[in-house]
């Protein structure tokens, strides 16, 4: 199987047992469309027991360059977590400055943890903490070595496999 992904996160799952895997590519709306929720179903049908199934979370933008308007993270949030913000959400940089076409304008953005939001849905699926496996690699940072459409609008993308 594959997936490709540019800031969205590679989502893989694999039964140690049977040896059946499963790939996701999952950004912001299909967290919203609990994605992972109905991927695990699919390995429910199987008779997957969660303590045999191993899931990574590979490479992805990191929540210092995701970032998303207010209303946008209390929309996901109540989606994707069944949460509800009310109060004073945590700014990145308080009127963090973004360059858009050599002029500068200032905006009240939030962080958005995409790794952190999976691995919650990942722990509400009752798949044990330790068969989780989360790569720290930001593709938004690492130019270098991965593509990012937030960092420079490219087309170009990352592809990720899993075998058995």
């Amino acid at each position: 199987m594959w997936v490709y992904t540019a800031d969205c996160l590679p989502i893989f799952f694999a039964n140690k047992k049977t040896r059946n895997v499963a790939a996701l590519h999952c950004g912001r709306k299909g967290l919203e469309k609990k994605i992972i929720k109905n991927l695990v179903k699919i390995f429910d049908n199987f008779g997957t027991s969660r303590d045999d199934l191993l899931v990574a979370i590979g490479p992805a933008i990191s929540k210092e360059h995701y970032l998303v308007d207010k209303i946008t993270l209390k929309e996901f949030y109540r989606k994707a977590e069944d949460k509800k913000i009310t109060v004073n959400l945590t700014k990145t940089e308080k009127d963090h400055c973004f360059s858009d076409s050599n002029h500068f304008k200032k905006q009240d953005l939030n962080q958005l943890d995409l790794k952190r939001s999976a691995y919650r849905q990942l722990l509400n699926e009752n798949i044990p903490s330790t068969n989780i496996d989360i790569s720290n690699l930001c593709t938004y940072k690492l130019k270098n070595e991965f593509n990012s459409w937030r960092r420079s609008k490219t087309i170009s993308r990352q592809w990720n496999f899993i075998c058995s």
